[in-house]
């Protein structure tokens, strides 16, 4: 007797992600970033592109434009720092299942250079984590990110700790 296993793990935003997954790389970019600048509106302000996910890791994009620059016409620092946030909060979020509230616990960042152009911000969980975020009532972990700039330069070092507890009944 084989055993059902929930993929979306009641989760609303793993289901639309399971569901994207079976459409073209163009459609789901857009369906994905449009989903995600609705729910977190700060991502829509600053122009966040969503640009693939395989449910273990997910790359965004900051276009260098208007709206998120500095004073010296790069990438604000604010801008890179929510790069990472989302990176990462997006990939926790698609992982825990639905009756869990992901948190960000803290946020640790070096600005090493200047930026040049658009950044990319790349956030993957391990297996061990994932397994973590499906079983433990709560919990803390560290998510890899790394973000890079138009020249392949790491502009931003930064290390994100997210933690999960259960949501209260309403």
């Amino acid at each position: 007797m084989t055993k059902h296993i929930d993929e979306t793990l009641g989760n609303p935003l793993r289901k639309i992600v399971l569901r994207t997954l079976r459409y073209p790389l163009w459609l789901r970019r857009i369906i994905l970033t449009r989903l995600f600048r609705f729910t977190v509106k700060l991502s829509g302000t600053v122009g966040q592109d969503i640009l693939d996910t395989d449910l273990h890791s997910v790359t965004f994009r900051q276009r260098n434009k208007k709206k998120a620059q500095n004073h010296i016409g790069g990438v604000h620092a604010a801008a890179m720092a929510l790069l990472g946030e989302s990176a990462t909060g997006f990939i926790v979020g698609v992982n825990l299942p639905g009756d869990k509230l992901p948190l960000l616990k803290s946020m640790h960042i070096d600005y090493t250079q200047r930026a040049e152009g658009d950044l990319l911000a790349q956030a993957h969980l391990t297996d061990a984590q994932i397994e973590a975020l499906q079983n433990d009532i709560k919990g803390e972990i560290t998510v890899a990110v790394s973000v890079t700039d138009a020249a392949h330069k790491a502009p931003i070092v930064c290390q994100y700790v997210w933690a999960w507890i259960p949501k209260r009944a309403k």
